[in-house]
């Protein structure tokens, strides 16, 4: 009980807490939250705005895999399976495509011209296609309504080569110099200034 004088306060029994230190842990923690959103958002920014086909692939200079995939006929079932080893000693342009995709009929033409160049410098053999997950009839087709620009096509329904070869989807293009390597990968549509550019330089031809 309180004493003293009526109205008088005993300071003896009022109790006066010790201020406490800052507490800094909270703030620390949000500079820091806010720091690493700030840093983790340039990155995104960053790679929104850069171009995949600049992307250099982990995969030039190494072999083609050696995964024997069926070929496609111009009808009926595949046909037998072929693998990369079969094109060593010439090197060759493959080309990633699909009948659903858009951009793959946009760049047709670039190929049908591409192949006729090849052809005339008696290369022909050198355009392969290589199908990605798609349907055989509407593979046939699309090459059947398009015209055909390869001289042999493999079928990748599974998709099993794209994940081996890092696909980033239809259409890509790879060069496989006479070695077996790849030298060289296109993301995206092809189009006259690639190919005369990237390609055929690299096939030994002149632009």
């Amino acid at each position: 009980q309180p004493t003293g004088e009526p109205g008088m306060t005993d300071t003896a029994t009022v109790a006066h807490p010790l201020p406490r230190p800052p507490r800094s842990e909270p703030r620390l923690l949000l500079w820091i939250s806010v720091v690493l959103l700030v840093a983790l958002l340039a990155l995104l920014a960053a790679g929104m705005g850069r171009d995949p086909r600049a992307l250099p692939s982990a995969l030039i200079g190494k072999p083609w895999p050696d995964l024997a995939l069926p070929t496609l006929q111009a009808s009926g079932p595949d046909g037998a399976p072929v693998s990369g080893r079969s094109w060593h000693g010439q090197a060759r342009v493959v080309n990633l495509w699909a009948s659903w995709c858009a951009a793959c009929r946009q760049e047709h033409a670039v190929l049908l011209d591409l192949q006729r160049r090849l052809q005339a410098a008696g290369r022909a053999h050198a355009l392969v296609g290589l199908n990605y997950k798609d349907a055989r009839a509407d593979a046939q087709g699309f090459l059947r309504d398009l015209g055909n620009p390869f001289a042999m096509n493999l079928v990748d329904a599974e998709g099993r080569l794209g994940i081996e070869l890092g696909v980033y989807g239809a259409p890509e293009t790879f060069v496989v110099d006479a070695g077996g390597r790849i030298v060289h990968k296109h993301v995206g549509a092809l189009t006259p200034a690639v190919v005369a550019r990237e390609l055929l330089p690299r096939l030994g031809l002149k632009p």
